[in-house]
């Protein structure tokens, strides 16, 4: 090992694992993607969906429920810029939720 690589317990809060960006013979580093960090992104946690018409949204009140099309316990849909790319659990954290992801969707990958 290169006095320049870090093993995994080595890591801190700032370091960034490097990227395989496919490329051969060329090295990159972390720092190859800076231009991008400040980039926004719009992350949701999907719980399920619904559907219903005008009239019935216009029914709903303070206290109505609203039935999903997920069971209880079923992983939630994850997607960055209206794109899939994860599944999770939602946990509590600290008295907040929040979302532990449990499979990584690959390109093209959205099955069930």
């Amino acid at each position: 090992m290169s006095d320049t690589e870090l093993k995994l317990d080595e890591l801190g809060p700032g370091d960034l694992p490097l990227p395989d960006f496919g490329g051969e013979g060329e090295e990159k580093a972390a720092s190859d993607l800076a231009p991008v960090f400040d980039v926004p992104v719009s992350i949701s946690a999907v719980l399920g969906r619904a559907s219903m018409s005008v009239a019935q949204l216009l029914q709903l009140s303070s206290g109505s429920v609203l039935e999903l099309d997920r069971k209880v316990g079923e992983a939630i849909d994850i997607y960055v810029n209206n794109r899939l790319v994860a599944r999770g659990e939602v946990v509590i954290v600290d008295e907040r939720l929040g979302v532990t992801m449990t499979e990584i969707i690959k390109d093209g990958d959205t099955s069930a």
